[in-house]
């Protein structure tokens, strides 16, 4: 399984590529011009158009990118020269921290809200754990950012506006990043207990005298969390293609801002590598959630 998934890897990978280098390129913009300004020389520009490799069509950049690509070299960036794998190598540990404590935190807020609104169906926890959900998913990044902000570094200065300073500055773009995470997962975990709670084996454990929590948390939470698995693997991924506005809202150095920076200033080769970035984390994203449901679901190892 391990293998096929892995060769699944490739035409997905080499399509990322494709796409990603023809819309950079065909969109408007001259990144020479944004270097030496409208007023430079047309000799000055056909000089940097050639060092850069920009006077070469279309396929051979792709087929020299895809070659420097297989010996592990990125490039560099057209503006600053500076190897591509060392702005990533800077920026990939920030959206990590980030992504990952916005999972933890919607993790530990939607699992005990789905699970108590799926025990009281149709009662005051699950009325209000179902309208917390439809309003954080209501909420969008570009509009939950800067309300954040207002209320907790504006009117209450107890966190930073904005940057890398501190450590506390990651408390308002994760909370951010989580919101719309935790909306999902809520109502994802409501609706797959409810529909394990009336499963035979969840009668067959009760009927033994297994105690009610023992029921819950060891034989139906854990049947129940397969399809919570593959959202959590679906929205990590998201969660590092999200990062891209709320590190931009928040001034978050991360690959996010980077992917923003380089679209704004023409640098081709900085915005394939982080669109590559985020592609190949969907991909190994997927790929530990195949290698979950084995650990959850013994049906899914025994069919293997």
């Amino acid at each position: 399984m391990l293998l096929k998934r892995l060769l699944a890897v490739v035409p997905v990978v080499f399509g990322v590529l494709l796409l990603t280098f023809l819309l950079v390129h065909l969109v408007p913009g001259d990144p020479v011009e944004v270097m030496l300004g409208e007023s430079a020389a047309a000799a000055d520009r056909s000089q940097l158009r050639t060092e850069l490799g920009l006077d070469q069509p279309l396929p051979l950049q792709f087929v020299d990118y895809l070659g420097r690509l297989a010996q592990g070299d990125l490039g560099r960036s057209i503006h600053t020269r500076t190897p591509i794998a060392q702005l990533l190598a800077e920026r990939l540990p920030a959206t990590a921290r980030l992504a990952l404590l916005a999972l933890a935190l919607a993790l530990l807020v939607s699992l005990p809200l789905g699970v108590a609104a799926a025990l009281h169906h149709r009662r005051w926890p699950d009325q209000l754990a179902t309208a917390s959900a439809l309003t954080f998913s209501a909420m969008p990044h570009f509009w939950l950012g800067p309300l954040l902000m207002l209320v907790f570094a504006l009117w209450l200065p107890w966190l930073p506006v904005s940057g890398m300073d501190s450590p506390a500055a990651i408390v308002l773009p994760a909370v951010t990043l989580a919101c719309g995470l935790t909306a999902i997962l809520t109502r994802m975990t409501r609706a797959s207990l409810l529909e394990v709670l009336n499963e035979d084996f969840v009668r067959t454990a009760r009927a033994k005298g297994l105690p009610e929590r023992s029921v819950i948390l060891r034989h139906a939470l854990r049947a129940a969390l397969l399809p919570v698995v593959t959202v959590v693997g679906l929205q990590l991924g998201s969660l590092l293609a999200g990062a891209v506005i709320t590190e931009t809202v928040f001034g978050w150095e991360g690959v996010g801002r980077l992917l923003v920076e380089s679209i704004e200033k023409r640098d081709y080769p900085v915005t394939q590598a982080c669109v590559l970035v985020i592609a190949l984390s969907y991909v190994l994203v997927n790929l530990l959630t195949d290698l979950a449901y084995a650990r959850l679901d013994p049906r899914v190892r025994f069919g293997a």
